[in-house]
């Protein structure tokens, strides 16, 4: 052994490992691509892309990729986002474009090393800024890893896909679980609209209720506010927090289990999501001013109806016809505009029936993700057993 290594293994520092590709596109309209990848678009633990955006719809300067090269989102790192591309394309800037050095590592093995608790926890312990800590690539470039031989990097690869594609064939059913539920209140929610809509203002409490503006903070500061990452076009992801310094504001914008709320402030395509909050572990929890809370009258409305009907296609068209802004990429819906818009009224036998439905669909999309979570797990301990020198 050398340096307390297994035959064969060495240390390489990252700048060996991987090229840093920072060709810059200044114009991103102008790219010559067709797909733009954010860091919204990259789903944690996961090498694959699944969505992406249009160049035409973001400004400022870009990072161009090419098929195989990993995209690593290098702000907030403990989200843990990171995709191997398929196509060219160009990235955000708060990304890393990385390219495998084949004389060190292969292409195919980087971006399963890059998945393990080895690195990640690297790139969360040497990112800087309080708020968005973020990694700097002189930083990262010198950090030192113990890598096995290609040889043994080539016998892991096989064992590594395996495990990654037993991971895509349950988020293929977490996909289908999740197309499920759009059909079926697309189905409900087309059938109401024809028996007559009123503005959402009607059947709401008053004004939607906006949250509250704290500062990020590094530490547990014991109080939370939800991330934008929190509302989806599914409805309401558990366990997307920040940490914040409480302020007086929190109080008011504090959250009970089941509130409606939906995305005010937002990228395009994830503006105006809807989604139910769900009791999360950490207590004192607030929403951001970047959302809003919806507080129907009850003896109109079931709130889990009204999450049903505003994540229909038709009311998601109309959310997004009322989202303005001057920025190419971040948008804004106006309180007024938002009460202005047509809902349907079913009757409360109506919305039972519909959301027992949903709830069944949500069942079995809860067993999908649960049986992801523990192949996840298995995955890392497989990675993490092949890099133990």
């Amino acid at each position: 052994m050398s340096d307390g290594l297994k035959p064969g293994w060495r240390r390489w520092r990252f700048e060996q490992m991987a090229q840093n590709v920072n060709k810059r596109i200044d114009d991103p309209s102008q790219a010559g691509v067709e797909y733009y990848v954010g860091l919204e678009h990259l789903d944690s633990d996961s090498l694959k892309i699944r969505r992406w955006g249009s160049p035409d719809d973001v400004s400022a300067t870009k990072l161009l990729f090419e098929p195989g090269d990993i995209i690593f989102g290098r702000r907030r790192a403990y989200q843990r986002k990171l995709g191997v591309a398929e196509f060219r394309g160009i990235a955000s800037a708060h990304s890393l474009v990385l390219r495998a050095k084949p004389a060190v590592v292969l292409p195919e093995f980087l971006p399963f090393f890059m998945q393990s608790d080895l690195f990640m926890e690297c790139a969360q312990r040497i990112s800087v800024g309080s708020l968005s800590p973020t990694i700097n690539w002189k930083t990262l470039a010198k950090e030192e890893f113990a890598l096995p031989p290609l040889e043994e990097q080539r016998r892991c690869i096989s064992t590594f896909e395996v495990s990654a594609k037993h991971l895509e064939e349950i988020q293929k059913l977490i996909t289908l679980a999740e197309s499920l539920s759009l059909s079926a209140t697309n189905f409900y929610v087309d059938q109401w609209i024809n028996e007559g809509t009123v503005e959402l203002g009607s059947i709401l409490r008053g004004a939607p209720e906006s949250g509250c503006s704290a500062p990020e903070s590094s530490g547990n500061t014991g109080h939370w506010v939800l991330a934008l990452s929190a509302l989806s076009r599914s409805g309401y992801v558990s366990g997307e927090l920040k940490a914040v310094e409480p302020t007086q504001y929190m109080l008011a914008a504090s959250l009970s289990p089941g509130d409606l709320l939906i995305s005010r402030s937002n990228t395009l395509d994830r503006v105006g999501f809807v989604g139910r909050y769900q009791a999360e572990s950490h207590s004192a929890i607030s929403f951001p001013d970047t959302m809003m809370r919806l507080l129907p009258k009850p003896e109109l409305m079931e709130t889990a109806a009204l999450e049903m009907i505003l994540q229909s296609s038709n009311l998601r068209s109309q959310i997004m016809s009322i989202a303005a802004g001057t920025s190419a990429s971040m948008k804004k819906i106006n309180k007024t505009n938002l009460m202005k818009i047509r809902v349907p009224t079913p009757s409360k036998a109506q919305q039972k029936l519909a959301i027992n439905h949903r709830k069944e669909i949500a069942d079995a999309l809860h067993q999908a993700k649960k049986r992801a979570e523990a192949a996840w797990i298995i995955h890392k301990k497989v990675i993490c057993e092949a890099l133990r020198a």
